[in-house]
């Protein structure tokens, strides 16, 4: 039976179990399942165990980043070659709640007309709003871009801060796009959270919390610094593509055999 799975253990795999994570010295009573406890239930309560000791990460990593190559890289990404962060700035947040495709082509659009914070904070509202719709929200977005812009330019001397306590004293920006700035913008270390890291993090059984912020904490007293700049991007590309809220492709899965799969009901 695979890890993860709602199907309830028999007497008999429920004793193999228990020998196989012993050698783990996985000994607490409390984590190891015993008559017919669910595998599913039983791999959550290992999950909880935390932090230490912990070293499937390596492996996590190294895969992921032989695997993502083959999938299409994220207008972030593509934005954070540039090496400015001003544009990765204002295309993270155009960005949410809207399609990779769709930034892409507003964040384009945008840049050719202001390429920089001072050009920005010159255009128009209504400028901006055609500019980069059909973004979602976009009346909302081109005002908020517009006011930054004026911020950066008056508080800092036209200059995108690059630590996340000065990024987050910008209206509209919260931890994850401050996060983003600093690794993409700024090749800082961070660990940016979004809903595919959230989601696959907890499914991984690496980390156990109830929102994208307390993953970020979680994250950041587990992960290995070394990974911070990457773990994002490696964790996007895999839930766009394979590890997907509903449903994972878990038959295709290159980590799967260092993933608990918790909560995890129904895979292809």
């Amino acid at each position: 039976m695979s890890k993860g799975s709602d199907s309830s253990l028999s007497s008999s795999a429920a004793v193999k179990l228990r020998r196989r994570f012993k050698k783990d010295n996985d000994s607490d009573k409390g984590l190891l399942p015993t008559g017919k406890s669910d595998a599913h239930d039983y791999n959550a309560r290992r999950a909880s165990r935390g932090a230490a000791g912990d070293d499937r990460i390596d492996s996590i990593v190294s895969i992921l980043k032989k695997e993502v190559k083959k999938f299409k890289t994220t207008t972030l990404n593509d934005i954070s070659l540039r090496n400015d962060p001003y544009k990765v700035l204002i295309s993270c947040l155009l960005s949410l709640r809207t399609k990779d495709e769709t930034t892409a082509a507003a964040s384009t659009r945008l840049f050719k007309v202001a390429p920089d914070v001072n050009k920005l904070a010159a255009l128009p509202v209504k400028t901006i709003e055609k500019l980069i719709y059909p973004v979602g929200f976009y009346k909302t977005k081109a005002k908020r871009i517009k006011d930054i812009s004026k911020v950066l330019i008056d508080k800092y001397n036209s200059k995108v801060p690059d630590t996340i306590d000065e990024l987050l004293k910008l209206y509209g920006v919260g931890r994850k796009t401050a996060n983003i700035v600093v690794t993409l913008g700024f090749k800082k270390p961070g660990v940016a959270v979004d809903t595919h890291v959230h989601r696959i993090s907890n499914r991984l059984g690496y980390v156990r919390t109830k929102n994208p912020e307390e993953t970020e904490w979680a994250l950041r007293k587990k992960l290995p610094e070394k990974y911070w700049l990457v773990y994002n991007d490696l964790l996007v590309a895999w839930g766009q593509n394979v590890c997907k809220p509903i449903s994972p492709l878990c038959s295709k899965c290159a980590i799967k055999d260092y993933c608990y799969k918790v909560g995890v009901n129904i895979s292809r």
